[in-house]
């Protein structure tokens, strides 16, 4: 049995591991009692989408390839901007898929117009900006630039954002999914861009929680009067 000054070590390293990690093993619960208790599709924001949207359906299209006869063309797809297809070619340039002119950007009454197709009714606009950068912990990271912005007075903050480049509605971002992603940032330890499970800061915590709970078995074991009731015993 280990006794004496070892034993005192040891309560003493679990107690100060406890005290260092305790924090982020409160965020790890509290995280994870969020996730466990919340819906992945209300976070989305998918009670703020209309349901049943029909694709509108077009004749008299002119086909990209015979209208640009120089252009490689690697992707194509049909978008509609308020009530006019579109064509997006190759991820980069709109092109009228009825005239076959090229649309530099989309306006913000057309963003608004792909806004109200795409979200519930009655929700009153406070205010579209067009945006063209975003920071590392922008709610917007990582989406397609330039894009709008479009701010709702209610319910829970909710803003709407739509590709300028193609019209594509792009995501929903509202109070709950914000929550979310904090906490989501907190889980993971990665305080840039959230998703990186493999960073040194969240290995560092996971072996020292290891190691903390390790060190509390072998603290219970040393010092509990059954285990050294069994080692008299044996050693008898």
């Amino acid at each position: 049995m280990i006794i004496g000054a070892k034993v005192k070590w040891i309560r003493k390293s679990h107690r100060y591991l406890g005290i260092f990690i305790g924090i982020q093993f409160l965020m790890w619960t509290i995280s994870g009692l969020y996730f466990s208790w919340t819906n992945i599709d209300d976070i989305h924001g998918m009670q703020f989408h209309k349901k049943g949207i029909v694709s509108e359906s077009f004749s008299g299209l002119i086909s990209p390839s015979l209208h640009h006869p120089l252009m490689d063309i690697q992707s194509i797809e049909l978008r509609t901007i308020n009530h006019q297809p579109f064509y997006w070619i190759n991820d980069k340039v709109l092109y009228n898929a009825k005239t076959g002119y090229l649309k530099d950007c989309v306006t913000k009454e057309e963003a608004l117009a792909i806004a109200d197709r795409n979200v519930v009714s009655g929700l009153k606009v406070k205010e579209i900006q067009l945006i063209k950068e975003v920071g590392k912990h922008h709610e917007y990271r990582e989406h397609l630039l330039p894009a709008y912005v479009i701010s709702y007075q209610e319910p829970d903050n909710l803003k709407v954002y739509i590709s300028a480049n193609d019209g594509a509605f792009q995501t929903t971002r509202h109070r709950d999914w914000r929550w979310f992603d904090f906490l989501w940032m907190t889980h993971t330890m990665d305080y840039e861009s959230r998703d990186n499970m493999n960073n040194l800061a969240l290995r560092i915590f996971s072996l020292l929680g290891l190691i903390t709970v390790l060190s509390g078995f072998l603290l219970w074991y040393i010092t509990s009067p059954t285990i050294r009731k069994i080692w008299k015993k044996i050693k008898k």
